[in-house]
């Protein structure tokens, strides 16, 4: 009798833990099979809306004006921005080196492909910063053009997620558990992306 008792006890409560599970997974839309924290990639997809917006309003902006836009865009510096995005995309290849490790329970090495990340993304920010002073020598600013105005916009909020994702890595890297890791390559990832496709709008198409 005691185990005829306990028996449906035991289903009543699996089954009270597989609805709670799954009503937990629904709550994410499918975002917890994803790599990291659910949240992260909330933020994540409202920062790509964010992104595309600029750029659409660039991309409209440039058909409004479109030989004050190819005169302006050949006073940007190709070479810093081509340079820029070679740094971006290996440091996304080193924030994969450091996932792998954290994978394998290789906490030391993840650290160091971390660090790795860390110190191309500085990288980025000075030549970034460089770029920024030879155009201010040059007389270039915010108010020089309606090019510039976007430029200045597009490219700093991109340096302002990067200086983020900075600080992000930092933290994920003094608690290197798997979930941490991969939320803040994840978010890294984006940024990787963005500048992926502010680089050709703003440099390069016509």
């Amino acid at each position: 009798m005691a185990q005829h008792d306990i028996s449906p006890a035991n289903e009543s409560d699996h089954h009270s833990v597989s609805v709670t599970s799954s009503a937990g997974a629904d709550a994410w839309g499918g975002l917890e099979a994803l790599p990291g924290h659910p949240l992260m990639w909330v933020l994540i997809l409202s920062e790509l809306v964010v992104f595309g917006a600029f750029l659409l309003t660039f991309s409209a902006a440039r058909i409004g004006d479109p030989s004050g836009f190819a005169a302006d865009q050949l006073r940007l510096d190709r070479v810093m921005g081509g340079l820029n995005t070679v740094v971006l995309l290996t440091s996304g290849l080193f924030a994969v080196f450091a996932v792998h490790a954290i994978r394998q329970n290789a906490v030391l090495r993840c650290r160091g492909w971390m660090a790795a990340t860390a110190i191309l993304v500085i990288a980025f920010l000075i030549i970034k910063l460089l770029e920024y002073s030879s155009k201010i020598d040059a007389g270039i600013g915010l108010e020089s053009s309606t090019f510039f105005t976007l430029y200045y916009l597009i490219t700093g909020f991109h340096a302002l997620h990067v200086v983020m994702g900075l600080g992000l890595l930092g933290i994920v890297s003094i608690w290197p558990n798997l979930t941490n890791i991969e939320t803040g390559a994840a978010f890294w990832h984006m940024i990787d992306m963005v500048w992926v496709l502010v680089f050709p709008v703003i440099y390069l198409l016509r």
